[in-house]
């Protein structure tokens, strides 16, 4: 079990600090827009087990990467739809994640599907922490089947000191998570409805 370092998130070091965290294989808690997220590099296949670990997530269950622009969405897919890119630019950062194919690049473990579901969330500590680090897998910071947190107290007690680093942001917004559309197919797809509609 690791001992998890707390840092207010408006702390100077605070993202200098999760970004060596991410780079040296470890796990980040930090806020979004809609739950506090438990993150590891989207590219290292043992930083991802992690997740799995950590949260007691069943292997297999997709994770979904998150992003602090646009322009990574080419590190994590090819050739996305002209459609795809057109919600991306109207919809994000925001609650909508895309399902797209997955890149070659990244490792099986995050998805055992051919895609992945990618999004941009609109909260300012999560944007600086990913236009630092690039794409990041992410997963609400929880126990598998338990409540999702909305505080670093929450994803504290609930993950029991087994992520690397918290980064406290205050309360976050919780609430319903993002609409998921399914943009693989000649017509986008909503797979799971949240606060985007139709």
């Amino acid at each position: 079990m690791t001992r998890t370092r707390t840092l207010p998130a408006n702390h100077p070091e605070a993202i200098s600090s999760a970004v060596e965290v991410i780079e040296s294989g470890g796990t980040v808690v930090f806020p979004t827009d809609t739950v506090y997220g438990l993150a590891s590099s989207a590219f290292n296949p043992r930083a991802i087990q992690k997740l799995f670990e950590i949260k007691a997530r069943e292997q297999g269950k997709p994770i979904a990467v998150l992003l602090g622009d646009v322009k990574q969405l080419k590190e994590v897919t090819q050739n996305p739809s002209r459609a795809a890119l057109e919600l991306a630019d109207k919809h994000w950062p925001g609650a909508l994640t895309l399902v797209v194919p997955r890149h070659p690049a990244l490792p099986d473990i995050l998805s055992p599907l051919p895609t992945l579901g990618v999004r941009i969330p609109d909260h300012p500590v999560a944007l600086a922490f990913l236009k630092a680090t690039g794409p990041l897998a992410v997963t609400s910071a929880n126990l598998s089947g338990k409540e999702n947190t909305t505080t670093a107290q929450e994803a504290f007690a609930q993950l029991n000191g087994r992520a690397d680093l918290i980064l406290d942001g205050g309360k976050t917004p919780g609430g319903v998570p993002s609409t998921v559309v399914d943009m693989t197919g000649p017509k986008p797809k909503i797979i799971r409805q949240g606060p985007v509609g139709i």
